[in-house]
């Protein structure tokens, strides 16, 4: 895979798809059959979560597959950051916005999307030039219409909405103007993987796919 810049790698974050799937591999056979029935049902950027031993080689394998433009979520440190790249991760993305965290990404120059739950950390991570951000957990910290209120005041900065984010309320977050995508959880689910029901996923992926 060509290496994007940062600006590049943000934009096809931001556009490929309206829902980035999130996703815990317990199972490392797992990872390059679900990479493909995902791609292959339109979802091309992933988000593998750095919640299980076998994380960083499901992002290894997945990287590999064609098409796949594959991230890594849950980093909290700077040692994170330097095992997730040499993984293969295109980008990362953090449940936080540590400002030891948005400083090791921006000196290892790595795509990164911190998290956010109100204005206040919004405008602290846009100040060090993060104006794509993680709006998590979502649905706890006041849902679509919290989020929506950002839209006016701070015009300048852009959602992806994760943390309670699901088939029934995903279209809530895309109607608002300062919201690109959203990741969710429910594409690959733990007991769709466990059964290897890559046509239950792949028909959830085609779904969320197609939303706007």
């Amino acid at each position: 895979m060509t290496q994007l810049s940062i600006k590049e790698t943000l934009v096809r974050i931001a556009t490929a798809a309206p829902v980035i799937p999130v996703i815990t591999i317990r199972n490392i056979t797992h990872a390059k059959p679900l990479a493909e029935t995902l791609i292959e049902n339109g979802l091309s950027v992933l988000e593998v979560t750095l919640r299980t031993e076998c994380a960083l080689d499901a992002i290894a394998i997945m990287s590999k597959v064609e098409g796949a433009f594959v991230g890594a979520g849950t980093l909290r440190s700077a040692g994170d950051i330097a095992r997730v790249r040499d993984a293969g991760a295109a980008f990362g993305l953090s449940p936080g916005s540590p400002h030891h965290l948005l400083s090791a990404a921006n000196s290892a120059a790595f795509p990164f999307v911190p998290g956010v739950a109100s204005a206040t950390e919004a405008m602290e991570a846009a100040e060090l030039g993060y104006t794509f951000q993680k709006f998590f957990p979502a649905e706890a910290s006041g849902g679509a219409q919290a989020l929506g209120g950002l839209a006016a005041p701070l015009s300048d900065i852009r959602f992806c909405p994760t943390g309670g984010v699901s088939e029934s309320n995903a279209l809530s977050y895309l109607s608002l103007p300062n919201v690109v995508c959203v990741g969710g959880s429910w594409i690959a689910t733990d007991e769709a993987m466990l059964a290897g029901n890559w046509q239950e996923i792949g028909a959830r992926a085609k779904e969320a796919a197609d939303l706007r």
